[in-house]
């Protein structure tokens, strides 16, 4: 039988720096002017926000859409 260790070593050298970054840096789109992919994430996100405050608005009116607005 062998008498060796079965953890790895460790590296005891603290002058060395990491290679890595300590926080991954998350590719988030800047904001800008046009048709960009940062414009069509909050169209999206205002469209579903819309979406449910109708939902709402029926539920809690109890008369759909185009009541709502007269043209019914």
């Amino acid at each position: 039988m062998s008498s060796e260790n079965s953890t790895p070593p460790t590296n005891s050298s603290p002058s060395k720096p990491s290679a890595q970054p300590s926080q991954p840096v998350l590719n988030q789109p800047e904001p800008a002017f046009g048709f960009t992919a940062y414009a069509e994430q909050i169209n999206g996100r205002f469209a579903m926000l819309g979406f449910v405050i109708l939902l709402l608005l029926e539920l809690f009116t109890r008369q759909d859409f185009f009541t709502w607005l007269g043209l019914r």
